[in-house]
């Protein structure tokens, strides 16, 4: 039986001993505190530590290692004979969560369903990165924009850019203020310095404020008083492997912690990570426009595949023909001598690829300074910087280069009270939007109506060379003739090209000078320059000690935000419309843009009958100044019939104002003006109730130009189909609700070897926020003749006349945040089982139900709920199937979808991968080495439509951690 030994040395004396496992061999690394201090030791090769201290008899010994349970171990004096063995922990009965209530409580009685990754589950996971194990855990789906850039979601309406799922690092919200996108991988934790991480599925704006109606994920980093020493990191990866255009790429990662404590009161840590590889790429060629399509050409069945002549490719940009931007009409068609209807044509537009650089980096900056002022409070200042490349899906694609975040967090957090600021600082440095460059490099070489004319041109010239136009010759005759219009134009790879991207991306102007904006850059621009700053404040207090009767937990913050406007993006409202593009003298675009939120939170626990049944009740008010202050409750019961088995049962309300970009953006792209939900943005210009949708224009265009021979495209066939179009009528914004209900159990089995988590839900979302494009007429009022005649796609611009058409003042399309006329429900459940069957092999999996109720009528714009209905994923594993050597295998998959959004529509094909790791430890030399693989079979898929395609990714890593710690 081991024991405690001491020695005397100069007033102090040395602790040492050994710890060994549950089978008798000897533990390496294992962490040796004296309980409240950070006197603390590591144990060697052989188990043994020793430990130099002064500290007083009696005390606590804390004794923790990765996959073990913590033990403690109460020293009298130094005679003290004590077994010191650590079993596997390989279950969660004993484990503690704070996301689920904002306070510790175990998991196993959680009010809501919420899932948990260890350090050791981060470690096991065949995921090339941390982040990545977030694929694996319960109802969780994964978008990934870019190799540098992966967003969650929980329970439906996913989407790249997710506002209603929160992401926080050690409290602070990672959520980008003018991308609008979350940013927890990007310029969170680096690999060294994760300790954990707490996923809630489902609504929590009850305690976490507005952002938070779809869930969350909390991420905690190493707290430098416990995790002390040098660390490195270094991965090395391929990608593009196999039948891939780009070829086999290196994917390379090196990280550095390092952490120390002085005296029990001040440690610091830092950390860096460098990450630098070949993005995954979006080339899904899919036509999302076909011609059965009344947005194409269903009067010229002759015109399919690449002859399509309104092609409109998933990641080709500049050829929007289903949004109705970037097309020409082609009038005076005969096929086998018989008129045809007017021909719509869209331009010829550029690849995704051909745009976008696939070389990434991602640099991450941290560093903690902390200082005990007792020893259960303790003051510390956090600064974080984060720079990426890589590609994100907003309402049309954004490549962003060398955008930088910096946070500054300053916190003080005692045993029942926490307060916290922090700073968020935005620059997207030297980014750009890819449909103005695509756009903008077409209009370089033509510019609509004149590459409309060359179309036509080239047609006439076909047809004369080759007796005419002929059912049997139209698809030869629709790319002759565009190849005519786009002679001369710019293509990828030459220098001509290169050189007119380089200067489009350099100008914060997406217009293109022309006789109706003299006054933009001659080459139009694409740069995404936005700047902001974030302010947060928040604080919260636990009371259960002064009131006594429950458990009562208050709390509040407030939020503000300030953006620069950029005259492109952003701009300043209190300028006249005219001018809000126009930079004044001193090279701004005038006063900065705030947006401010204030909420406040009480919640009150009560156990009763013997501590079996516990109640939850809680309260949320939320300020903006631009609604009304909205109340958010929560009422959870958790009745546990023992420590194993618990069954919990939750309602709970949540709000959603606006996200900063959905409130106050005003983007000009491609001529359609995107504009945010706040009402005062439409003074002047008239989009919420002198607007016609953009389905009743499309339909009423197909209309009027599928009328026979010369009555096509006419005055009178338009004034005769003005019943088609529809008046938009928007409401002023308000904000999104949702009211959940939600039933579970987690519990553990068959003599603690089974762990079961069962949750099942139901949403009610009553005016979901989302775009909705509409048509202006200028200078009329909808209803009047000549607003009718303005919704004409002959008529996008302003009009001289002709024999059949009257003058036009032409048309002005926004594309609006507004809220859904219909009430949505969703409904879906999860389960998750985790055996731990022989030893320490364990399998585990899971698998999730999420469905949306249909609709009886159809609604503004489009909700897309973009989740499959069936998923889940199933893994196996052993971290130490023999001495130091360990494995995990992780098979993934779910049904296809239909994926919604704005910019691409289409079916996300089912998907099914592999990954696996295996890792062997050296522990004399505190090394880990690992090697695996994502998709390991290298079966290319994506995620959302428009996206990456995603092959295999095989790495291969190394870990020195905790050197310099054995004696602290």
């Amino acid at each position: 039986m081991p024991t405690l030994s001491y020695a005397q040395l100069n007033g102090s004396y040395i602790l040492s001993g050994k710890v060994n496992d549950e089978h008798g061999q000897p533990l390496v690394g294992t962490t040796v505190t004296i309980k409240g201090t950070t006197n603390r030791a590591a144990t060697d090769s052989t188990g043994k530590f020793s430990l130099t201290t002064s500290a007083k008899l009696p005390y606590t010994l804390v004794f923790t290692a990765v996959g073990f349970q913590p033990q403690e171990f109460f020293i009298r004096n130094a005679n003290s004979a004590l077994n010191i063995q650590l079993t596997t922990q390989s279950l969660l009965i004993n484990e503690v969560v704070v996301t689920a209530s904002r306070k510790e409580e175990k998991l196993l009685r959680s009010p809501v369903a919420i899932e948990k990754l260890s350090i050791n589950a981060l470690k096991q996971s065949p995921g090339p990165s941390f982040y990545d194990a977030l694929e694996n855990v319960k109802g969780v789906q994964m978008t990934t924009t870019s190799i540098t850039l992966k967003v969650p979601n929980t329970r439906g309406f996913n989407s790249p850019n997710n506002f209603r799922f929160m992401q926080l690092v050690d409290g602070v919200d990672m959520q980008s203020a003018t991308l609008g996108v979350p940013l927890g991988n990007a310029i969170g934790p680096t690999e060294l310095d994760i300790a954990s991480i707490e996923i809630t599925p489902g609504a929590a704006a009850a305690l976490y404020g507005t952002n938070a109606i779809n869930g969350l994920s909390n991420l905690f980093t190493k707290d430098p008083f416990k995790y002390q020493g040098l660390s490195f990191y270094h991965r090395q990866a391929v990608n593009h492997v196999g039948n891939d255009a780009l070829g086999a790429s290196s994917l390379t990662e090196d990280a550095l912690r390092f952490a120390k404590a002085f005296n029990d009161k001040f440690a610091f840590k830092v950390n860096f990570s460098y990450l630098q590889g070949t993005d995954w790429q979006s080339n899904t060629q899919k036509d999302q426009n076909p011609g059965n399509l009344k947005t194409a050409n269903p009067a010229y069945p002759e015109l399919t595949g690449i002859s399509n002549a309104a092609y409109d490719g998933w990641n080709k940009y500049g050829d929007d023909a289903l949004a109705g931007s970037n097309t020409v009409v082609v009038k005076g068609i005969t096929v086998d001598g018989v008129a045809r209807p007017n021909l719509t044509v869209a331009r010829t537009g550029y690849n995704e690829i051909d745009l976008v650089n696939p070389k990434v980096t991602n640099l991450k900056l941290d560093g903690t300074l902390s200082y005990k002022i007792t020893p259960n409070t303790i003051l510390s200042y956090t600064y974080r910087y984060g720079r990426m490349d890589g590609v994100f899906q907003r309402g049309n694609k954004i490549s962003l280069d060398g955008a930088t975040v910096q946070n500054h967090k300053v916190e003080l957090k005692g045993k029942d009270f926490l307060v916290r600021a922090y700073e968020s600082i935005e620059n997207t440095g030297n980014s750009f939007n890819v449909k103005p460059l695509a756009d903008n490099l077409d209009l370089n070489h033509a510019s609509n109506s004149a590459w409309g004319t060359l179309f036509k041109n080239g047609l006439d010239n076909f047809a004369a060379a080759n007796g005419g136009l002929k059912s049997s010759n139209l698809a030869a005759a629709e790319q002759f003739a565009r190849a005519a219009a786009d002679k001369g134009r710019v293509e990828p790879g030459t220098p001509e090209f290169n050189s007119l991207r380089k200067t489009i991306i350099g100008i914060n102007n997406w217009d293109i000078k022309s006789s109706l904006i003299p006054n933009a850059p001659v080459t139009g621009g694409a740069a995404l320059v936005q700047k902001s700053h974030m302010y947060n404040a928040e604080a919260q207090w636990d009371l259960t000690n002064k009131v006594k009767v429950v458990d009562l937990l208050v709390g509040g913050d407030v939020r503000v935000y300030s953006i620069t406007p950029d005259g492109n993006n952003f701009v300043d409202f209190s300028r006249p419309i005219a001018d809000r593009n126009t930079p004044l003298a001193d090279g701004s675009f005038g006063s900065n843009v705030t947006y401010k939120k204030y909420g406040a939170f009480t919640q009150v626990t009560k156990t009763f009958f013997d501590n079996k049944l516990k109640l939850f009740g809680s309260i949320r008010w939320d300020y903006n100044p631009y609604f009304d202050p909205k109340f958010t409750p929560r009422l959870a019961a958790v009745y546990s019939i023992n420590e194993n088995h618990n069954f919990r049962f939750t309602f709970q309300n949540g709000y959603r104002f606006p996200s900063l970009f959905e409130a106050l953006s005003y983007v000009n792209n491609g001529r359609v003006k995107r504009v945010g939900s706040l009402p005062f943005i439409n003074d002047g210009l008239g989009y919420l109730g002198n607007s016609y949708t953009q389905s009743s224009v499309v339909a009423f265009n197909a209309a009027v130009n599928a009328a026979p021979g010369s009555a096509s495209g006419t005055d009178a066939t338009a004034l005769a189909n003005r019943n088609l179009l529809k008046v938009a009528d928007l409401p002023p914004a308000r904000p999104e609700q949702i009211t959940s209900y939600e039933v579970g159990y987690k519990g553990i089995i068959l003599d603690n070897k089974v762990f079961v988590d069962i949750d099942a839900y139901t949403n009610r979302y009553d005016g979901f926020l989302g775009q909705v494009q509409v048509f202006v007429p200028n200078g009329a009022t909808v209803g009047s003749d000549a607003a009718v005649l303005s919704m004409l796609d002959i008529n996008r611009d302003p009009t001289t006349g002709s024999t059949t058409n009257a003058a036009s003042q032409g048309q002005s399309r926004y594309r609006v945040y507004t809220n859904a006329k219909n009430i949505y429900n969703n409904y879906g459940s999860s389960a998750g089982v985790t055996y731990n069957f022989y030893k320490r092999y364990t399998v585990s999996g899971n698998v999730s139900f999420n469905k949306l109720k249909a609709q009886s009528t159809s609604d503004i714009f489009v909700t897309g709920f973009n989740t499959p209905e069936w998923s889940g994923n199933v893994s196996f594993g052993n971290r130490e199937v023999v001495k130091n050597f360990g494995f995990n295998v992780v098979y993934k998959w779910q049904e296809s979808f239909l994926w919604e959004s704005p910019l691409v529509t289409g079916t996300v094909p089912a998907i099914g991968t592999l990954d696996a790791q295996v890792t062997y430890r050296v522990p004399q030399y505190y090394a880990t080495f690992k090697l695996g693989a994502s998709n390991i079979f290298n079966k290319r898929y994506i995620q959302y439509a428009g996206g990456p395609t995603i092959g295999g990714l095989y790495y291969v890593s190394v870990t020195l951690d905790g050197l310099l710690s054995k004696q602290q």
